[in-house]
């Protein structure tokens, strides 16, 4: 089984790198820790960054997860493979571009491309942020698939990815350690990105941060609210070419050893908010098709 550790990144395409990171760092308060070639890294912890946007067409290229060293990156390509999963191994060009030592790419049953990287850089200076927002670091992250049953089998099968809550059919969320998840997969007609997410500090910054973006006409996609599942208070708000990010405060972890999933039904007002706000599903940024080969190789 591979044991996933943790997440590490998200890669965006984008058509317009100035309007994506001036959002990134004024908006969503990230600090922009360089940009050239192409690339622009952003920051929210002391990862090297948790978001990187590659200029070009607008989609989401990876999301990314860490291994604990180069034997497990070697076991997790064998295991993929043997799986007939496709698997390539990245080249340094690409592992210069993502910060890591060393990773591969794959995809998932549904489209999905996912790099597993082995030593992320670390920074180890304070996080200049670009707003105070409250941003204490990178919660999550969640994808699309057709059939969020299947995802779970493909997610708990080879990797380590255990089921926390079901919301229906329409989502299952996973846990990869206590926090109660750090993946999640939504049910969406195709591959792509739903949500990134930052936990922040207190209630207090969700709600300075809903007055935040309103004020300056940033479309809130749901909440604030709070999520019966993990106990997190949220705030949904989309960013430009259908990125959507995500705050949270309050996360539940689970170190119970005997933990039931739990089946909310999506029809109940109380299912994904228990404040019961008005919801909707937060909107997904697509995967673009690119060969897991060309992924591999510096993009």
């Amino acid at each position: 089984m591979i044991e996933l550790q943790d997440i590490a990144y998200v890669r965006s395409g984008t058509a317009d790198m100035t309007t994506a990171v001036d959002f990134a760092v004024d908006v969503v308060g990230l600090e922009l820790v360089d940009q050239s070639n192409g690339h622009a890294y952003l920051r929210a912890d002391s990862r090297h960054h948790c978001l990187a946007f590659v200029e070009g067409e607008s989609g989401v290229l990876s999301t990314a997860f860490t291994l604990v060293d180069e034997d497990a990156l070697a076991a997790a390509e064998s295991e993929l493979e043997a799986a007939g999963v496709k698997v390539s191994r990245g080249d340094p060009a690409g592992a210069a571009a993502r910060h890591v030592r060393d990773y591969l790419a794959f995809e998932d049953p549904f489209g999905n491309v996912v790099d597993l990287v082995v030593d992320q850089t670390q920074l180890s200076r304070p996080v200049r942020f670009g707003r105070t927002a409250g941003i204490t670091e990178f919660g999550h992250l969640c994808v699309d698939a057709p059939d969020v049953r299947a995802a779970y089998k493909f997610w708990s099968t080879l990797f380590n990815a255990k089921v926390s809550d079901w919301i229906g059919e329409l989502a299952c969320l996973m846990r990869i350690d206590p926090v109660h998840h750090k993946l999640a997969v939504f049910k969406g007609d195709g591959p792509g990105l739903c949500h990134m997410n930052f936990q922040v500090s207190s209630i207090d910054d969700v709600m300075r941060s809903w007055h935040f973006l309103t004020e300056r006409g940033v479309e809130i996609e749901m909440g604030p609210g709070r999520h019966p599942q993990s106990t997190a208070i949220f705030l949904y708000f989309k960013g430009p070419e259908g990125l959507t990010y995500e705050y949270s405060y309050g996360v539940r972890n689970i170190t119970d050893p005997n933990w039931q999933p739990r089946y909310f039904d999506p029809a109940e007002p109380d299912a994904i908010d228990m404040w019961c706000g008005t919801t909707k599903r937060p909107g997904t940024m697509t995967q673009i098709p690119v060969s897991v080969e060309a992924r591999a190789h510096g993009l």
